[in-house]
């Protein structure tokens, strides 16, 4: 999660731009940041070498609704669901669909990471799953990283002792929402991709697992397919 973004500016003009897309941003949900922007470009280039004619997606901890929008407007037969713990976040995303026009395609669920979608009967429907979860240890939260809550909620960013809380949930249960072959794609802090590459292969229910690195060559996104093969 980058500093170079001033948060308290993005706040007071209510908006940023994310993607090429304008989003409007408010306090309660973390302001989009520019690295994400690697995820959703990888989520994109997944969907175009599946050349599905509607492929169905999730945004998980999808904070102000950001790479759901994104995907939405740049992969626009795609049908997403989004999904966040925090009223804040809820409210800026439904804000963010509807300010694009995204209500028929896109729908913004609450609830603590896949209770959410609860009664949908999307297991095994899923065809990608793009996640940004908080990954910053709470000890960090309290040290080095204390102050990115002066402004933004804490949610947003603690990720348990580790910074991997998250992560090992989201790996744990994904592939109940993942078809056969379908694609789990996280964003990762800075020296994380090794541990959340190893955490997908010790769980047996990954294949074809590898990272994805940012112009200064850091591992940034993991992707990672559920097996194609019972």
């Amino acid at each position: 999660m980058s500093e170079e973004i001033n948060v308290a500016d993005a706040y007071s003009k209510g908006r940023t731009v994310f993607m090429g897309l304008e989003l409007l941003i408010a306090p309660g949900a973390l302001v989009p940041r520019p690295e994400t922007e690697l995820l959703g470009a990888t989520a994109l280039d997944v969907l175009s070498q599946m050349n599905m004619p509607a492929p169905r997606v999730v945004d998980m901890c999808c904070g102000a609704g950001n790479l759901a929008c994104a995907i939405a407007h740049y992969a626009p037969t795609a049908r997403v669901w989004a999904s966040d713990l925090t009223d804040g976040s809820v409210e800026i995303a439904r804000r963010n669909v509807a300010h694009h026009g995204m209500a028929d395609r896109v729908s913004v669920l609450q609830g603590d990471l896949f209770s959410a979608f609860s009664g949908l009967e999307l297991e095994g429907t899923i065809d990608v799953i793009v996640c940004n979860p908080p990954y910053i240890s709470d000890k960090r939260l309290e040290g080095d990283r204390a102050h990115l809550t002066e402004l933004e909620p804490r949610e947003a960013f603690a990720a348990g002792p580790y910074g991997l809380s998250i992560h090992m949930r989201v790996i744990k249960d994904a592939p109940r929402y993942l078809r056969r072959g379908g694609i789990l794609l996280f964003e990762v802090g800075l020296g994380q991709d090794r541990q959340v590459m190893s955490l997908l292969e010790r769980s047996r229910a990954y294949e074809t697992i590898r990272a994805v690195k940012n112009e200064a060559g850091e591992g940034r996104v993991v992707v990672a397919h559920t097996m194609s093969q019972a």
